[in-house]
């Protein structure tokens, strides 16, 4: 064989050798077209109007060229308006887009509640271009979920799964009108389950990195089977366009909502009344555990379910009718999804043991600073870096306080301040016991061995709050 032949029979071999994986992997990947073809139609555009009343304009002011993408667009768009509007254009219509879909044929319409909040004329947009006024059935503020109506007949509705069978990895479709751009589909994976936002402790979000932007709002998110498992409603940004993190309402949570407003009108969650918070590493650490997990009850809310039956703060709970409670975001969406008056099943971990306790579940309610300290007893700093004083009267009136806690006067370099502990915080218990008074905490704090790390309950402003702090050795 000459030279000219080997080379060639080199190159076939290289070429086999690169092209087999790549038609493996492209073999691997999904095919979104027949499922876009499919449900496409089930998919709508909305649009809003709503007058702009009370607006603050300035007259005669020229809104700078910017970028959409420009942090500083969507400010000066709120505080002057897209065109400088004045006063005397108030009433002025806007339009908002966003995106929804039919979940059932006689006109049934799913979307975001932020689509349409305020809206004076919503407007449905099917995908042969046809218009419908909707009216709303009903909204949750909550969930972000709002259940529309229109008149017509026939409509291709969604088909229906469950974000409970979803697996992280898992490869969704989300189809929408990001920016207006009708009919829009794209893909991506599950990134993550059971996620919390700051904003909605009651709903377990689906995170994807599925590419959706304004205007995909309501839109659904689909499975490889066709089946909506999710409605897209928000995204985290830095500069209101995508950046590889987006978040739907899981379509079970959705349905549960939209059979609430169809047979009531409004929306009823479960509620314990307690405020909680992490199980940190420290807190564990000062509670006995092994490793952190669960949710700690920080504060009692009064005339609450929790407070009627017999938790305690400084509980962790750990499981919520035979449920774990891994972290204490899953506690949330896990006694929301409870019917009111209902009795639940609480696994606690109390002072180092497991106890059960039994709360009947009540209905979430709608939704509806301390003054200058005098000077201190005292300005000398305790062993964790603390100043602290008793409260007078007009202080536990406003925290709501009949008796004990010492207020933090200073804050000095040391234990307490790393822990997280500032001035003006009110401290309740100190290693489980409740703290009476500034000599009996000085006490307390005299009896702790060295080098351990105790839990320490604080307020600040309304809330309370479980922050470990590790005595300093002699």
């Amino acid at each position: 064989m000459n030279k000219n032949a080997l080379i060639a029979v080199a190159i076939c071999l290289v070429h086999s050798l690169f092209a087999l994986p790549a038609q493996a992997l492209a073999s691997a990947l999904p095919e979104f077209s027949e499922l876009v073809e499919t449900y496409g139609p089930s998919v709508v555009n909305i649009s809003t109007k709503q007058s702009r009343r009370g607006a603050r304009r300035f007259h005669g002011f020229s809104v700078p060229d910017l970028p959409e993408d420009s942090p500083f667009h969507d400010l000066f768009r709120h505080f002057f308006g897209e065109e400088g509007l004045t006063p005397h254009d108030e009433g002025r219509q806007s339009r908002s887009l966003g995106s929804g879909f039919f979940i059932s044929s006689d006109g049934y319409v799913l979307t975001n509640f932020h689509v349409v909040e305020g809206a004076d004329e919503i407007i449905v947009r099917t995908s042969d271009r046809r218009e419908f006024l909707a009216k709303q059935v009903g909204t949750d503020k909550r969930s972000d979920i709002a259940l529309l109506k229109i008149e017509a007949r026939d409509l291709p509705p969604i088909k229906l799964g469950s974000a409970q069978d979803l697996k992280v990895g898992e490869w969704v479709l989300a189809i929408g009108s990001p920016f207006g751009f009708d009919h829009s589909a794209t893909a991506g994976i599950v990134s993550a389950k059971g996620r919390s936002l700051p904003s909605e402790n009651y709903v377990p979000f689906i995170q994807t990195d599925v590419a959706i932007n304004p205007g995909n709002s309501g839109g659904p998110l689909f499975n490889l089977d066709g089946e909506v498992v999710g409605v897209n409603s928000q995204i985290y940004s830095r500069t209101g366009g995508f950046m590889g993190l987006s978040f739907a309402v899981p379509i079970d949570v959705a349905m549960n909502v939209v059979e609430q407003l169809k047979a009531t009108g409004k929306v009823s969650r479960g509620w314990l009344g307690v405020r909680i918070q992490e199980v940190t590493s420290e807190l564990a650490e000062t509670f006995g555990m092994d490793q952190p997990r669960g949710a700690l009850v920080a504060q009692l809310l009064p005339n609450s379910p929790a407070a009627e039956a017999e938790l305690q703060v400084g509980d962790v709970i750990l499981r919520f009718n035979g449920k774990e409670v891994a972290t204490h975001s899953a506690l949330p969406p896990l006694v929301g999804a409870t019917r009111v008056n209902e009795p639940a099943q609480l696994e606690v971990l109390r002072k180092g043991r497991i106890e059960e306790v039994t709360v009947v579940i009540g209905e979430l309610p709608d939704e509806g600073g301390l003054t200058a300290a005098a000077e201190p007893e005292s300005t000398t700093a305790n062993s964790i870096g603390l100043v602290v004083g008793d409260l007078n009267a007009e202080q536990r009136d406003q925290l709501g306080l009949k008796q004990g806690g010492v207020i933090v006067r200073e804050v000095k370099p040391g234990a307490a301040k790393r822990a997280g502990i500032g001035p003006d915080d009110v401290i309740l218990m100190f290693d489980g016991k409740p703290v009476e008074g500034a000599k009996q905490f000085r006490e307390l704090l005299a009896d702790i061995e060295p080098g351990r790390s105790v839990a320490v309950l604080i307020q600040r402003g309304d809330g309370h709050v479980f922050l470990a702090v590790r005595i300093p050795e002699e």
